[in-house]
């Protein structure tokens, strides 16, 4: 299936991601296990991030959350979850044999370069790198779809950082995320999809960190044309984004999801007329009017001689009131529907 992030368009169904991050820890195979669990449940792209500490982060960074006690520094922890460029190849080339594009998010210009030179889908932009101009004209130069990630913005820095990208607008998709981990329903900004496509006139999706598969459903209700879970191969991993996490499981059952509400939305129903699948239903189900008694012709129809009872092959029950009065032109047999050649015109 060619999604969002395929052939950018309005049409185009919705581009599933399933993030990494560092869910890995450092591990090389780690990684690879994740590209396994990822195209087993259907997702249309696997994403990490690409560290390379030096080129974006000071031993004065401090920690988000101190969940490591093998890193002294955070600028230690960022050493520890660099990949060489021969290793980012063959993450790339895993993805590729199991039908899985291929992204991650750099953090540096350094890092922007190794992946322009691998190949990647598409550029997300980290909800932390929104005011990075020079991260983002180099993103935005390369004609590839774009997604800006705005987790942690108001208005002002999202509004500059689409107009810096306005070139690219026709393949962009503005990402709701809040960066709160794990994201509680209160903060999820379902509501933000649909302003963020009348301000800006192109695709939105949403980055969810909230542990569930809900968020990403109501999205693609929300017209959502890119969806982005993070995932964990189990809630007993380590590390700082387990809680905000999908299983491989759950990321299964959030395919599946919006797999199905997307053909819903393809198939609006008419309801002017039954649908043909329901007319043997319908005989089953509704009810017809029938004799209470075996009854003689010239019988005249009261409430006391005709009910209403199922199958419903017969004059509809709707008709009851229009069948009293009538009269019997041929003898019935008790139990049996009434049908318009039973009675006299």
């Amino acid at each position: 299936m060619k999604t969002w992030l395929d052939q950018p368009s309005k049409d185009a169904p919705c581009t599933i991601i399933g993030e990494v991050a560092q869910a890995h820890d450092g591990s090389l195979g780690a990684a690879h296990a994740y590209i396994d669990a990822i195209a087993l449940a259907g997702a249309d792209a696997v994403k990490f991030q690409t560290h390379i500490a030096e080129a974006e982060s000071t031993e004065a960074e401090p920690w988000r959350t101190k969940f490591s006690p093998q890193d002294e520094t955070r600028l230690d922890y960022w050493r520890r979850m660099e990949f060489t460029p021969e290793q980012w190849a063959g993450l790339k080339q895993h993805a590729h044999e199991k039908g899985l594009l291929f992204l991650s998010s750099p953090f540096s210009l350094q890092a922007f370069d190794l992946l322009d030179k691998i190949g990647v889908a598409g550029w997300k932009v980290a909800s932390g790198e929104i005011t990075n101009f020079p991260l983002l004209d180099a993103m935005s130069a390369t004609g590839g779809p774009l997604m800006l990630s705005c987790g942690m913005s108001a208005y002002e820095e999202i509004d500059a950082a689409v107009a810096r990208l306005g070139p690219v607008r026709d393949h962009l998709a503005v990402m709701q995320c809040s960066s709160i981990y794990p994201t509680n329903a209160e903060h999820v900004g379902l509501n933000l999809l649909a302003e963020f496509k009348e301000c800006y006139g192109c695709a939105v999706g949403l980055s969810d960190h909230s542990a569930t598969i809900y968020p990403a459903l109501a999205a693609v209700m929300a017209e959502a044309q890119v969806v982005e879970v993070h995932v964990t191969l189990s809630r007993d991993m380590f590390g700082p984004d387990v809680i905000a996490s999908l299983t491989p499981e759950e990321l299964r059952q959030t395919v599946e999801g919006i797999r199905f509400i997307e053909t819903m939305k393809a198939n609006p129903i008419d309801k002017s007329a039954p649908l043909d699948q329901t007319e043997p239903l319908r005989q089953i189900f509704l009810k017809s009017v029938v004799a209470c008694s075996d009854m003689c012709a010239g019988t005249v129809l009261t409430s006391e001689n005709i009910t209403t009872k199922k199958p419903g092959t017969g004059i509809s029950a709707n008709q009851y009131d229009q069948i009293l009065g009538k009269v019997l032109r041929r003898d019935i047999k008790a139990d049996t529907p009434l049908v318009p050649e039973d009675l006299e015109t």
